[in-house]
């Protein structure tokens, strides 16, 4: 109780975002950075409710989707991150993600961008378009797009050594989040069942949610592109 009353007076949390086999998985952090809590919930919107009174959610999944051509987010994400630039997908065209089948999505791509759609682009479509029907329709809280290796190279101000999904990979993140001030507990509950790269990925979007409630966050374009969706796409970190 008189946990809850310390934090009465203060500003909402932040929420960071990655999906995961079982939906979403967040990290809610303070308004100071301190770790709350870790959810994990089948769909975005329940995700965000479970989470309290929010300022800001940072989620790693494209916002605004080009009608053509390559989106300027994710050629900047890779220039950014040197050798590990392979871990930032393409955005699929909005055309090729409201498309019946894989085949008929990826001729819309290809007729769009001049490029192919990969199996595993096609196999986020439940997940984008999840997220793009909750933007648009308008939550009550900013949402942002975040890619979490971008938000771990800003962190460390050069890039990683290693895959998220190698032990040196996951120490090192754990790490840079531990220095940035976010401290990991060792016990999730339902979360602590989410593969161990979803849950930092999840924090590392959490760190950049506190960089846009504190204003001292950047995006990749600056400003964002707009496409025909209306939704400003940019990469936040």
């Amino acid at each position: 109780m008189s946990d809850d009353h310390a934090h009465s007076h203060r500003s909402p949390r932040v929420l960071g975002v990655d999906a995961t086999r079982k939906g979403w998985v967040g990290i809610v952090l303070d308004t100071d950075g301190a770790f709350v809590d870790a959810l994990v919930k089948p769909d975005i919107a329940s995700l965000v409710e479970a989470a309290g009174r929010l300022s800001v959610v940072a989620i790693d999944i494209p916002i605004g989707l080009p009608d053509a051509g390559a989106r300027q987010a994710d050629s900047e994400a890779r220039k950014m991150l040197g050798g590990r630039h392979s871990s930032v997908f393409s955005s699929p065209t909005r055309g090729a993600m409201e498309a019946d089948g894989y085949a008929t999505a990826a001729a819309a791509q290809r007729a769009a961008t001049g490029k192919g759609l990969t199996v595993q682009t096609w196999g986020l479509k439940e997940k984008l378009m999840e997220v793009d029907r909750w933007v648009q329709a308008g939550p009550s809280v900013r949402v942002v797009e975040v890619h979490p290796e971008v938000s771990f190279v800003a962190m460390k101000g050069s890039p990683l050594r290693a895959s998220k999904h190698s032990w040196t990979g996951q120490t090192e993140r754990r790490e840079l989040l531990a220095a940035a001030g976010i401290d990991i507990p060792t016990e999730l509950g339902d979360a602590g069942k989410c593969a161990v790269d979803d849950v930092l990925d999840a924090a590392a979007a959490a760190w950049s949610a506190l960089r846009v409630r504190i204003g001292t966050a950047n995006r990749l374009p600056d400003p964002p592109e707009m496409f025909s969706d209306g939704l400003a796409s940019a990469i936040h970190f």
